[in-house]
């Protein structure tokens, strides 16, 4: 929690401004942060200084887990978080490449469980390190990622947090995630619970401990109609201590999470929270 608002506070300080093409608004801006979660130490980085919503970040992280590309599959798990993007950009509106309502194109998990070959066919990232955790092996490069520069123009929205880097060390498992540009009133709160539960998660079903996650951040960013919520209600505000995240045991292989697995899976007790902030998104 101090983390996060040592970034707030460092973005109101130092931030640049810059106009955002895409949204049309203005942002206070930051290049580089690096924020570290305690997994193994069960320290669950959910944001206090306002009502978090941590079922609709996991739901989404599902999401990416399954490979989906559609808004009403995403909703199914329990986010609506895809619902704009999808069905209110109107670039995306008017892409040739889009399906029709609530499609998303080639998104996020759509290309890290498909990441196209250059001589034909696709890879699925996640399986690949899957089998080698549970294995207990590590190649140095056990990648999920995202980002595929080539297929931009098919989807919706291009990967904000685009890459998450497991690292096996004796029985102890590390992530480092990157997010090349983060809405931090917003955005930053979901992606600090997902960075968390992904590790968290990954360990359970591979069999290992839960070490460190590491969350880079390269533009950190608040947004101009945020920026008063932000500076006079959220960071007035006293943080509580952090609660505690449990995952359902029964949860103990890749194919779990594939089918059966829900929100319901998870739960966080010991959560104190001030009330909720409505801070502006930005599509």
């Amino acid at each position: 929690m101090k983390q996060y608002l040592d970034l707030c506070q460092r973005i109101i300080d130092e931030g640049v401004w810059i106009d955002n093409e895409r949204t049309g608004k203005r942002c206070l801006t930051v290049i580089n942060a690096d924020l570290t979660y305690n997994v193994g130490a069960a320290e669950f980085p959910l944001v206090t200084t306002r009502k978090s919503y941590y079922k609709s970040a996991i739901a989404e992280l599902l999401g990416y887990i399954r490979g989906y590309d559609n808004a009403a599959d995403f909703r199914r798990l329990g986010t609506k978080t895809w619902d704009a993007n999808a069905n209110l950009n109107e670039a995306w509106l008017n892409n040739p490449y889009r399906k029709g309502e609530d499609d998303c194109g080639f998104i996020y998990g759509k290309v890290g469980r498909n990441f196209p070959k250059p001589d034909g066919g696709s890879l699925d990232l996640l399986r690949k390190i899957y089998d080698d955790l549970k294995a207990g092996r590590d190649d140095r490069g056990e990648i999920y990622t995202f980002y595929h520069p080539g297929a931009f123009h098919m989807g919706c929205l291009r990967p904000c947090m685009y890459s998450h880097h497991f690292s096996l060390l004796g029985d102890t498992l590390y992530l480092n995630s990157t997010q090349r540009s983060c809405d931090v009133p917003l955005g930053l709160n979901f992606n600090m619970v997902q960075v968390y539960f992904f590790l968290a998660i990954m360990a359970q079903i591979t069999g290992h401990k839960a070490g460190l996650a590491y969350h880079k951040i390269v533009n950190a960013h608040i947004y101009e109609d945020q920026l008063a919520l932000m500076r006079d209600v959220q960071l007035k505000r006293e943080p509580f201590a952090p609660p505690t995240l449990n995952i359902n045991p029964d949860i103990k292989t890749l194919e779990d999470l594939e089918t059966w697995v829900t929100v319901d899976d998870f739960e966080v007790v010991g959560y104190e929270s001030h009330p909720p902030i409505a801070y502006q998104f930005s599509v």
